[in-house]
């Protein structure tokens, strides 16, 4: 008896040993691609406001994890995710398709997101690239995923009415018991959708039912991203503050400077 006792309390100590130093080899992972120099300094400057290492590790992302990154922008995420999945996990980045219908934002943005995975073969070269019409997304993966992310695109679902397809595509994507991650700018609960829609900001009610409502159950929220400073009643919406300052005179820049990025919510869900 004494000697079953011996074990387990071996046991536990042996994995609580190996959490650690796997958790701390992780740490160190971040920090060594966060720092690197495939980063440019613009982007280092926006980790005090995006906390990337907190939130990707909230959400759960490890070394071995098979992730999607939907509509990733410009890649401010994507240069941190794929390099620290490159060896034991895998990426994967949905964007939207390109036609001659296609807005010529939308054509500039596809082209300097493929540079940047071209640009750097040691980093992405391992990346697996998806185009999907937003408006009917498909499954069209060989494997579901441990998990899903996606940074500041609910406001741009709402408004072009797509937001329950992207969340139903969401969830096929995962296999069960696979991660939703969400980071979107937060609006003050009963803003009107109207309002949501036009300044950028989406309640987190909104959030919540358009993913309960495919399947998804809420996990847990964080406030890694609060930002108390924003006041959320601008004029030009949430593309006020950094990093666009849209409309702002050059005078007044300093002061929507010193606000920094926008209130965001940080949202994390599970699928059964």
């Amino acid at each position: 008896m004494i000697n079953i006792s011996i074990n387990i309390i071996t046991l536990i100590a042996t994995l609580l040993f190996l959490t650690s130093v796997n958790a701390s080899n992780l740490d160190l992972k971040f920090e060594k691609v966060l720092n690197s120099d495939h980063r440019s300094l613009n982007n280092k400057n926006r980790d005090k406001f995006r906390n990337p290492k907190e939130t990707l590790r909230f959400f759960g992302l490890s070394t071995s994890t098979n992730v999607i990154e939907i509509s990733p922008g410009r890649g401010w995420y994507t240069e941190i995710i794929a390099p620290i999945v490159f060896e034991n996990g895998n990426f994967t980045s949905v964007i939207y398709e390109i036609n001659n219908e296609s807005k010529p934002y939308l054509k500039k943005l596809d082209k300097l997101y493929r540079e940047k995975l071209n640009s750097r073969p040691d980093i992405y070269g391992r990346a697996n690239l998806i185009s999907i019409n937003p408006k009917n997304p498909e499954y069209k993966l060989k494997k579901k995923v441990d998990m899903v992310l996606t940074f500041r695109n609910v406001h741009n679902w709402a408004k072009a009415k797509s937001a329950e397809n992207m969340f139903k595509f969401f969830f096929e994507s995962l296999k069960s018991g696979g991660v939703l991650g969400v980071v979107e700018h937060r609006a003050i609960e009963k803003t009107p959708i109207e309002e949501q829609i036009r300044s950028g900001y989406m309640t987190e009610k909104y959030v919540l039912e358009l993913a309960q409502k495919v399947g998804f159950q809420y996990a847990a929220s964080s406030n890694i991203n609060n930002n108390p400073k924003d006041t959320k009643n601008y004029t030009g919406g949430v593309w006020t503050l950094l990093p666009n300052l849209r409309g702002i005179k050059k005078v007044d820049r300093k002061k929507y400077s010193q606000i920094g990025e926008s209130d965001r919510m940080t949202l994390k869900f599970i699928k059964p």
